[in-house]
């Protein structure tokens, strides 16, 4: 009968550990994952959020203990994720993540980097006791719904597509690093020629150049009479002033015939006197 028992024993304690295997390994986590396709999620509520690498001993350190945290996250009313900086490095230049494991608290839209210890314990009483209030929150210019964080973030995606692109034209193709790097700098001329092509017709779109404009007719205006009357009284007065001026050139030219006339007068004078004393 002992043998008989131990077996019964022995089996019953494998069914139990076989059923109980795919519950404990299947468990689903209570940690939210955020892409660059979900990170507007993040501005509703309030959240925690971790920046990983797998590769960093430090995060993988950590994941255990938020993992724990993120068990209370429903009792918290907070929301507790993590970002694979490597799955996402357009979320990497948003954030401007320097550091691994990097922690963000966000609530109201206003996101402050955590700064203190990293166990459960320390997490759980940041959120129920609002430490989170004593950190000043990122500025809105730095912010990663800002134009500048968006440019950051378009900035990271651009520089992993190119290495992506370099890894497949030296590994795939088998073009010298050298190849790589000349493919690269004549896509770069002719994208900025293409640039300034487009820079220059919007330019004269919007402005375009005098010898292009159509002849605009000048639009006739209706005179009020006051206007009018002092246009009648600046034209009698150019009148006047040139009936004067008419009158001091008959004026002078009367004088200088005058005068003309006496020099003759006086030059025959002086040439009779001359010829009677001979």
């Amino acid at each position: 009968m002992a043998p008989s028992t131990s077996l019964a024993v022995s089996s019953a304690i494998l069914v139990v550990l076989l059923l109980g295997a795919p519950w404990t390994q299947g468990r689903r986590s209570d940690v939210r994952i955020i892409t660059d396709e979900n990170w507007k999620e993040l501005l509703e509520g309030e959240w925690m959020i971790e920046f990983y690498a797998p590769w960093c001993p430090a995060c993988q350190n950590l994941q255990p203990e938020w993992e724990s945290f993120a068990e209370w996250g429903e009792d918290l009313e907070v929301n507790v994720a993590k970002v694979d900086v490597t799955e996402q490095p357009g979320l990497s230049g948003r954030f401007i993540i320097t550091a691994l494991p990097t922690i963000y608290h966000c609530k109201d839209r206003e996101f402050r980097c955590y700064q203190g210890p990293r166990t459960k314990k320390d997490f759980i009483n940041f959120i129920s006791d609002k430490e989170w209030k004593s950190i000043e929150p990122v500025s809105s210019w730095f912010g990663p719904g800002s134009v500048l964080m968006s440019s950051m973030s378009a900035l990271f995606q651009l520089s992993v597509w190119i290495r992506t692109c370099h890894n497949y034209l030296v590994e795939d193709l088998g073009l010298p690093v050298w190849g790589s790097y000349t493919v690269f700098a004549l896509a770069t001329l002719f994208s900025g020629l293409l640039l300034g092509l487009c820079m220059i017709f919007v330019a004269d779109c919007l402005c375009p150049s005098k010898r292009h404009r159509p002849p605009q007719p000048y639009p006739s205006k209706k005179l009020l009479p006051e206007s009018s009357q002092l246009l009648k009284k600046v034209e009698e007065e150019q009148e006047i002033d040139e009936d004067v001026s008419e009158e001091e050139v008959e004026s002078t030219e009367e004088t200088n015939k005058d005068l003309a006339e006496n020099a003759v007068r006086h030059r025959s004078v002086g040439q009779s006197l001359a010829t009677d004393k001979l």
